[in-house]
Parts: C-alpha cells; structure tokens; sequence
C-alpha cells in the first residue's frame, strides 16, 4: 500500500470498512501479532486522547502467515499529540506502519535496522539519531517499486509537526539524544545523502 504526500486520505475507506475497532487505551505497550481476519494487524484510533505507544514486532513468523506479509499498523486520533515507537527485535518482521490525524503533532521511533520508503504529508524534522542510523537507507515520498513488499514502509498524514527519531536494536531502547547529537557534531555518524532536508532539525 502506497500513498504520496498529496494522497494521504485514501486510506480512511479502510478505516471505514473496518468493523472491528478495538477501544485500545491510548499509551502503553503492546505487542503486535498477525491478524489474518482484519484489515490490520494492529489498529488503534482515538478521538481527543494523546497517543503514546510501543508496538513490538514480533521476532517469529505465525504458523499460517504468508512468508512476504508486513506487519501491518494503523494509529489515528482527531487533535491529540501522537508518539508511535517501532520495536523491532528481529529484521526478520517486516512492517507498513500508517499514522493518520486532522492537525496532531507526530512523533515516530523507528528501528535502526530500517530499511524501505517513508512517505509523509508537509515538512518533517530528522533527529540526529535518525540522519546517523537510518535515513541513508531511506527513500523519502518517492514512487511505487516492485519490491515494496519485502521492505519497510511508513506513511505519516497530518496537518501538525512531524518528527523522526531512531529506535535503537541493539539497545532496545530509543536513542540517546546526546550521544548521536556528539557524532553529529563531530563527523562519526553516517554521511546523510543529498535530500531537501531542514537542518535545524537537531531534536532534543
């Protein structure tokens, strides 16, 4: 499932389609499993609430789950700020992580092993833990590929902030600010490649 910037809402049919709302609390942890008799297999929407959640990955295939199934996530809410972090103890569990609101805030953790397309809707900011692990293995608002099924994919729409950071695998935390901040500042982290990115993006 793919959508540019500018096709954000041709998602919210699923949201529609799908009968089966779970009233999920609105932070905590939780660990995503396959769900072959829903559209997603994890799926949270709130109206007001902040969000503020994990979403752990599982480390094994399910026993009736096709070998090139992503892991699929939806989690949206009308005004409250939105924090989503991505864990992912295995690269083995592919996923397509979908964020949606009317005007939040949105913050998303990904995993440093992250590899795929992220599309987005206006500008975002990268943390310094993000550009030093991730983003040269990112492709950013581009098209459809062929191969979309066996990578990453996030697709974040809203009319409020956007921000990147980076989920650390071998931690298992989320990054320390200061230390990939420090590699940044002196030229440790990975080179980031050219894109139209702005540089005031140093998080705290």
């Amino acid at each position: 499932m793919i959508m540019s910037s500018a096709g954000c809402s041709s998602s919210t049919s699923l949201l529609e389609k799908d009968s089966l709302l779970r009233d999920l609390p609105a932070s905590g942890t939780y660990k995503v499993k396959y769900n072959p008799d829903q559209d997603w297999d994890f799926h949270l929407d709130t109206a007001q609430s902040p969000v503020d959640v994990e979403l752990v990955l599982p480390h094994y295939r399910a026993r009736n789950q096709p070998v090139d199934h992503r892991m699929s996530m939806m989690v949206c809410n009308d005004a409250g700020s939105l924090k989503v972090k991505v864990c992912r103890p295995s690269h083995r569990s592919k996923f397509y992580l979908e964020v949606q609101s009317e005007s939040s805030d949105v913050t998303v953790w990904l995993p440093s092993d992250f590899r795929g397309q992220i599309h987005y809707s206006g500008r975002a900011k990268y943390s310094a833990g993000f550009v030093n692990r991730i983003l040269e293995n990112v492709r950013l608002n581009e098209g459809v590929y062929d191969d979309v099924m066996e990578e990453d994919e996030v697709v974040v729409c809203t009319h409020g902030t956007i921000a990147f950071r980076m989920w650390d695998t071998q931690t298992r935390a989320p990054e320390n600010s200061r230390k990939e901040n420090l590699k940044r500042l002196f030229g440790c982290g990975r080179k980031a490649p050219e894109t139209a990115i702005d540089w005031d993006f140093l998080l705290d």
